[in-house]
Order: C-alpha cells, then structure tokens, then sequence
C-alpha cells in the first residue's frame, strides 16, 4: 500500500465531505496501489482475454468516482476498490460466458490449440459465487479473502484496513480458505 497513508485518509475526508477536488487529489496516491491488484487474476485468464490491468483500474476507479459512499477510512476504500474490480473481472467473465458475437462460434489458432476454453471463465464465477455465500454469513472473513487476493494486499495491511490484529488476519485468512476449498470441491447446482 501506498507510503502516504496520512494523506489518503484526509483526502478521503475531504471527498466525503463534498470537496470535488479531493478526489483528483487522491488519484495520483492511489493509482499505482489499485494498479497491483489485477494482473495476477488476468495471469490465469485465457490467451483470448480481452482485459487488461489498466482497464480494470480505469473501469472500478470511474465506478468509485460516483459511487456516493460516505468513506469511513482508506481500509473502506481500498476494500470498496478491491471489491469493485472483483465485480470488472466478473462480469467481463460472464459476458465471455454470453452467446454472443458469433453465437457458438469458437476461435481457432493457428496452433491448433483451441484458446476458447471456459475453464478460467466458470472458475472466477465459481470463486465469486462461493465468496458471496461466505460474506453471507461471515462478512469479515469474505472481507479478509477480496482484500487479500482481489486487492493484493499483505495480511499487515488487511489488519491495518479493518482495524484487527494480524493474528486475527491469519486466523479469519485460514478458516476462509478451507472454507472456500470445499466449498469449490461441492458439486455446483
């Protein structure tokens, strides 16, 4: 996360408090850390992915831009941002999923390899539907996972974002993953 904590939570004040000004302001301090958070979910998309890091932060940064949240701390951003490009990557994922453009066509490469697989596509929405059910039920733990692997950040700036201790991080972090493990082992309805 960024070095300028300080600044990043007045700034977010400040957008709170209806300054139009404060938000131009925070961009510069914030960019590079939303930047970090998508390319290890587009790494495991398919070679036809049309997304890109740049895309995704542009595309939830214009959505938190008018979101109208009333902004408690840079944690609320930065879990509201996160969640955010969560949302891109979902419903990038499930418009790939769409017959749409050419119906049941599929792409073929020149290598014979067949790059329009759904796996990677039915895996984020796997994923998201399982989060979902976990946040049913325990928010703070689904909170801890989208901080940790849609927003890249380090158990110590989980901790710092929502106000707990890193112990408690890392026990919430286990108890999420096994729950999460099996509940993408579970047979999907």
């Amino acid at each position: 996360m960024s070095a300028d904590l300080p600044a990043i939570t007045a700034l977010l004040g400040r957008w709170r408090e209806g300054d139009p000004r404060a938000f131009d302001d925070l961009t510069p301090l914030v960019y590079d850390d939303l930047r970090r958070i998508p390319p290890p979910h587009l790494a495991g998309e398919r070679a036809d992915i049309t997304l890109c890091a740049t895309e995704v932060v542009h595309e939830a940064y214009q959505k938190l831009a008018v979101a109208g949240v009333s902004w408690k701390d840079r944690g609320h951003f930065y879990a509201i941002a996160s969640r955010l490009m969560r949302q891109v990557l979902v419903d990038h994922a499930r418009s790939r999923k769409r017959q749409k453009r050419g119906g049941a066509w599929q792409r073929v490469t020149l290598s014979g390899k067949d790059a329009a697989t759904d796996e990677s596509t039915a895996d984020i929405l796997t994923v998201h539907d399982a989060l979902e059910k976990l946040a049913s039920f325990d928010s703070r733990k689904a909170q801890i996972v989208d901080l940790m692997v849609f927003g890249g950040l380090t158990a110590g700036e989980v901790a710092d974002a929502l106000g707990v201790s890193e112990p408690t991080v890392f026990r919430d972090w286990r108890v999420a993953r096994a729950w999460l493990q099996q509940a993408l082992k579970a047979p999907q309805s």
